[in-house]
């Protein structure tokens, strides 16, 4: 395996992404410039952090960055382009809608979209690269804050919890209750329960 190398320039924005996974809900994608001057200390991968902690560091990098900002693809682009395909879109959205132009865009994972800027993907960069650490940690945050405000409007599917990943409570509240305009329609589970409804 590649050992992750830095690029040798000052401009380096990291990138990651938040919400392949559920059944429900947008994608998001972060990117972030950090400022060497203003170290954000304790950054890693969002999923190794409590939400408690996750919270405190979104705040400190929206601080301290040179410039940071969201990316998403919704339910419906999802649907129509694939999950891939509309990561790849949010990324470019997060990107583009940076204050400052990168020099480079390191991206975690295995595979990059055209920002139009020189980029590499860093398997497990939400690890090894902090500028990656300080994205993914703004995306999971901006996504549950998502998921929470849809559990206000819809208790009865327990988003707060499993945060719209297809797990058996979410699967059985979806049976019960149905599906919201809100699900992503092209994913397996969700197209199955409206198959039967069909029927």
């Amino acid at each position: 395996m590649m050992l992750y190398q830095r690029p040798d320039v000052q401009l380096i924005c990291g990138v990651d992404e938040v919400g392949r996974g559920p059944l429900i809900g947008a994608v998001v994608t972060a990117a972030v410039i950090l400022d060497p001057a203003k170290p954000v200390a304790g950054l890693t991968d969002s999923k190794k952090l409590s939400e408690k902690r996750r919270t405190e560091l979104a705040e400190l990098i929206k601080q301290n960055a040179l410039c940071w900002a969201l990316g998403r693809a919704e339910p419906d682009e999802i649907d129509e382009l694939n999950i891939l395909h509309a990561t790849m879109l949010a990324m470019r959205r997060a990107v583009a809608g940076l204050s400052i132009k990168p020099q480079w865009v390191l991206v975690d994972g295995n595979r990059t979209p055209d920002f139009g800027i020189a980029a590499t993907a860093v398997v497990k960069g939400d690890l090894l690269v902090p500028e990656i650490s300080a994205a993914s940690i703004l995306a999971k945050v901006a996504r549950d804050a998502e998921m929470h405000s849809l559990h206000q409007a819809h208790p009865q599917y327990g988003f707060d919890a499993h945060k719209g990943y297809p797990t058996a409570a979410h699967m059985a509240a979806i049976a019960a209750h149905g599906v919201l305009s809100q699900h992503r329609r092209s994913f397996k589970p969700v197209r199955l329960v409206l198959e039967q409804q069909s029927l």
